[in-house]
């Protein structure tokens, strides 16, 4: 494989296209959480209601619901035992706020079932956060040493663990994907949302799905592009 034509590196080609994917999908799911902000549920819940019925309704009556400063920096602690709502999402009644509410609760019941992927996925914590921490030092240090015989071991190792990111990011997408379906299916049958509601929460929540496909994609492409600098280095 030719890792260079003319001026144009195939390693930068990849950097791009990741960050294109990752720009876009952030994108995405701001501007549809902004289009659907404004349209009330007829219910008129707000979404930090939503997220109390839906805990009680599975017995999860020691979650705490909390609002958090910033935009959609939603998120659910299961070392707290809290859900966090941010500022434009806990007090508003909108569908878009709904259906990321009754997503965090959807997490909160994967951990109270044990969801498999999920245990998988915090299994992995630790040692992704090492990888994450330390991957692109001990890859650096690999091309400073490139002629000795270190330099190669500290590439790989450096890859690998950037792999545990990738690895990572793969295992989160059935946890995000499950968390969704849950708080759909959630919102239907509890009649919190019917109609044209639910296919706005449903396109909010797939929106915000995508940006872990992006995250992925964005990862498999750097790993790509770690592989064909270290092929290339390795050459000389």
């Amino acid at each position: 494989m030719q890792f260079y034509d003319g001026w144009f590196d195939v390693g930068y080609g990849l950097v791009i296209v990741g960050l294109i994917i990752s720009l876009w999908a952030s994108w995405n799911v701001k501007s549809t959480f902004r289009r659907y902000q404004n349209d009330r549920n007829s219910r008129g819940l707000t979404a930090a209601q939503v997220a109390r019925q839906i805990l009680d309704d599975n017995g999860l009556y020691q979650i705490r619901i909390e609002q958090i400063a910033g935009n959609l920096t939603d998120h659910y602690d299961p070392s707290g035992n809290v859900i966090r709502l941010s500022e434009s999402v806990y007090n508003s009644t909108s569908v878009a706020a709904i259906g990321v509410a009754a997503h965090e609760c959807g997490h909160a019941v994967q951990h109270e079932v044990n969801y498999v992927p999920m245990q998988v996925r915090s299994a992995i914590i630790p040692i992704t956060q090492i990888g994450s921490r330390f991957w692109y030092i001990i890859f650096v240090l690999g091309m400073i040493f490139s002629n000795s015989y270190i330099g190669a071991p500290l590439q790989m190792i450096g890859i690998l663990l950037f792999t545990l990111i990738v690895v990572f990011q793969l295992v989160t997408l059935p946890v995000e994907f499950n968390a969704s379906r849950r708080a759909m299916q959630t919102l239907e049958s509890r009649y919190i949302l019917s109609g044209e509601e639910l296919t706005k929460a449903r396109k909010v929540l797939t929106a915000a799905a995508l940006t872990y496909v992006a995250a992925l994609l964005n990862g498999i492409l750097q790993l790509l592009r770690l592989l064909s600098i270290s092929k290339r280095n390795n050459r000389r």
